[in-house]
């Protein structure tokens, strides 16, 4: 059963009232054809018998700057009148909105600076000043970046592009849904990540002029649920440190509010554990880098799966800017989890031939030994006690149980250290 619509709220303005029109959108996509990656929208066929709906990818990761973003950057550029474009844009991100606004702003000629929080990851600041643009780092949170291009912006005389709360901005972003439903018209459901708005803000604009019956459904981090919380009137605790911090807004815009409020079906919220879940199978299935928010329409058919089976899906990958660090953690702690790696913890008899005989078993079971540790000083047995940490490689949880049950029947006490 659906979802009671946000939509039917009766203080949600009508469509003529609204920010921006499909007629936006539509302009939008003529303005920047040929300047964008027109990204493939391609079926799943692991993901729909996985998750028993038929999913379709949007692969907006393989846009120049790996994110849509530059959609919207590039639709409000190309709206700036001469004198405009040698003042110079100015705006706050965390990363993407910055790459795809320095990208097109140094293809036009125009001067670009970019404030991002200082904790905004690497390769996306280094990736911005790839593109030309002059970087600022200030403040912790997306919101005291935001404030200070402001600042910037008044003293400098620079023109402001927002991430988000703009019509320009958000009729680009539209375009991911237009070209969404040329390729598959009779999509049931949209699943849009959202962090300020201006995604799910223009791709509801098109869908539901196309098919007023269509779901669209939108995603936020649990440690940020600032739209989900504005839209039921409660007070919202946005901090943490989430894997899909392109999306973590503290502050949804004032437009996009207005879109969600009239368009938006419903939001999910999702946890961390299912945000990187989604970013392993994205790479394990599909072989497609995502970052965190790019794995979150994904994170919302593993955490929701009743919502959405038996339905036509499609999942917008809205980025693929993740530093190669955490992908890497991201990949190994999924594999833990799913028993492919495991740490055992053996405590073992002081004596010669002990380490040999509990190898034999892991030689015996086929499992690949990675690591080993021995602790002898730091642990709470007796002098004579030993602890050794062995770190392994199974095919799957029931290798690994397999493995288990043999060394404790061979009398070892032996416990499994758990993946967070």
């Amino acid at each position: 059963m659906t979802a009671p619509s946000l939509a039917a709220d009766s203080a949600a303005p009508t469509a003529s009232a609204l920010p921006i029109s499909v007629a936006d959108v539509e302009a939008a996509a003529l303005a920047i054809k040929g300047a964008v990656v027109h990204t493939p929208c391609l079926r799943s066929q692991t993901l729909s018998d996985l998750t028993g709906a038929d999913v379709w990818l949007k692969f907006e990761n393989l846009q120049f700057t790996a994110a849509y973003k530059e959609r919207g950057a590039l639709n409000k550029l190309l709206s700036l009148t001469a004198e405009e474009r040698t003042r110079g844009v100015i705006a706050a991100s965390a990363g993407n909105h910055a790459q795809g606004l320095a990208y097109h702003a140094r293809r036009l000629g125009i001067p670009a600076t970019i404030v991002m929080p200082r904790f905004a990851p690497i390769m996306k600041v280094q990736q911005t000043e790839g593109h030309g643009a002059n970087v600022v780092l200030f403040g912790e949170t997306f919101d005291q970046a935001s404030a200070h291009s402001y600042e910037l912006a008044a003293k400098r005389g620079y023109v402001y592009v927002p991430p988000f709360d703009d019509p320009l901005v958000m009729a680009g972003q539209g375009t991911v849904g237009l070209e969404m439903l040329d390729a598959v018209p009779d999509l049931d459901t949209l699943v849009v990540p959202i962090g300020g708005g201006g995604l799910i803000s223009g791709i509801a604009t098109v869908a539901k002029a196309r098919n007023p019956n269509i779901d669209i459904i939108g995603v936020q981090a649990e440690l940020y649920p600032s739209m989900h919380a504005w839209l039921k009137g409660e007070t919202s605790v946005c901090d943490g440190d989430t894997l899909a911090e392109g999306i973590a807004v503290k502050t949804p815009g004032k437009l996009t509010s207005q879109v969600v409020r009239a368009l938006v079906d419903d939001i999910l919220l999702v946890g961390e554990r299912d945000l990187e879940r989604g970013v392993a199978m994205l790479l394990n299935i599909e072989k497609t880098v995502v970052e965190g928010a790019g794995a979150a329409g994904l994170a919302a058919l593993l955490a929701h799966p009743r919502r959405f089976r038996g339905t036509r899906v499609g999942l917008v990958l809205c980025g693929g800017n993740i530093d190669t660090r955490l992908l890497a953690n991201v990949l190994l702690r999924e594999l833990a989890r799913s028993g492919r790696l495991a740490r055992l913890r053996i405590r073992l008899k002081d004596r010669p031939g002990q380490l040999f005989e509990v190898a034999r078993i892991f030689d015996q079971q086929q499992v690949n030994i990675l690591e080993v540790y021995h602790q002898r000083v730091f642990t709470s047995l007796p002098a004579k006690g030993l602890i050794a940490e062995i770190e392994c490689e199974t095919r799957d949880a029931d290798h690994l149980q397999r493995l288990l049950e043999t060394l404790r029947a061979a009398a070892y006490e032996v416990r499994l250290v758990e993946a967070d």
